[in-house]
């Protein structure tokens, strides 16, 4: 039997490999760190740190789906969390008894997300028909207008003060609060989030919002519908950030206008940049350096000498630097870093041959 014989069986027998045995082995290792994180990890790590990591990226992940696969940079993320958020406390139980109507959390949880997608729906429909900087000032404009609505209003939103007790509900007997049970929670949130933007990236919508990020009137010739495939892109993204909203009220235990202001709205962007743009990875990547930052910048400011007050100054030269250095954020630097091994390992084999 000639060697051309084995080829189409060595090919079907790459496709029939199962799901797993396509996963990298170092993606293997990442999961069985996570998943055994608690073990050796203290409560301050799993709840402050690693929760706030996973939440963070989610909402970020929400702003890189639309600005990498559909070319919208939108500061409108973190408001549709908020959005997400405000509900649960409106609609269910918390410590402002006269505002909160106190339903079950099988009615207040479906009910935020719609209610948070039918509002990334209104402003998707506003700035898509806007397109670079024009899209960023329209998002910012409406984020801002929700912002000073929520401060001012005091019959639904309770103004200034906002809702506090926010608490998740006590599913099969577990306080979700726990820094343990609540790791699992943002990890389980922030996995399926992941995994759902890598499967629309590659389904067919995905395929033609990437196309209509690179060529809206070619695909417009096609028979695409452009506007309607991006307010779409705008509803799937508010899913991601209502999630990563609702986790971020129950983690803090309360939710003000100060959650959803606008230096709130630039930190995702800081996010996402950071991380990576282009991959679904990235936004969890730039949160947890954004988070380290935020943590601890105060103690190694206070440690030198410097004023505490000035630990913004820290996250915004790191985010210069990433910027400067590689506009594809810490994710363009590994390809890089990668890229020159790889062209170094083949001179020094040719040079050996």
């Amino acid at each position: 039997m000639s060697v051309a014989d084995h080829i189409p069986r060595l090919a079907d027998r790459a496709e029939q490999r199962m799901w797993f045995e396509r996963i990298p082995t170092r993606w293997w290792v990442v999961g069985l760190i996570l998943l055994f994180l608690p073990v050796v990890a203290n409560n301050f790590w799993l709840f402050q740190v690693m929760g706030w990591t996973f939440i963070l990226g989610m909402i970020g992940l929400s702003l890189m789906f639309l600005a990498g696969y559909g070319g919208m940079v939108s500061l409108l993320q973190m408001s549709i969390a908020g959005m997400a958020g405000y509900m649960v406390a409106i609609l269910g139980p918390s410590g402002v008894l006269n505002v909160s109507l106190g339903l079950s959390w099988w009615i207040v949880l479906p009910a935020a997300f719609l209610i948070a997608a039918l509002f990334a729906t209104i402003a998707g429909a506003l700035a898509v028909r806007t397109e670079g900087i024009y899209t960023i000032m329209i998002t910012l404009a409406i984020a801002a207008a929700f912002f000073y609505f929520t401060r001012q209003n005091y019959s639904v939103f309770n103004g200034y003060s906002g809702f506090n007790l926010v608490l998740p509900p006590q599913l099969f007997g577990v306080n979700w609060r726990d820094p343990v049970a609540f790791y699992y929670l943002t990890l389980a949130s922030a996995t399926l989030c992941y995994f759902a933007v890598v499967y629309i990236e590659r389904s067919p919508f995905g395929l033609a919002l990437q196309g209509v990020r690179d060529n809206p009137r070619r695909m417009a010739a096609l028979g695409f519908h452009v506007t309607a495939h991006r307010v779409a892109a705008y509803a799937l993204a508010s899913i991601f950030a209502s999630a990563g909203g609702i986790l971020l009220v129950w983690q803090n235990a309360q939710i003000a206008p100060g959650t959803i202001g606008i230096s709130s709205a630039i930190d995702i962007l800081v996010v996402a940049v950071v991380g990576g743009m282009r991959r679904p990875l990235g936004p969890f990547i730039g949160a947890f350096i954004y988070v380290l930052l935020q943590v601890f910048s105060a103690d190694i400011l206070g440690f030198f000498g410097f004023s505490v007050d000035r630990f913004k100054l820290i996250i915004g030269i790191g985010f210069l630097a990433i910027v400067l250095f590689s506009p594809d954020g810490v994710l363009g630097l590994w390809d890089r870093w990668r890229a020159q091994l790889a062209a170094r390992n083949a001179a020094t084999t040719g040079d050996g041959a």
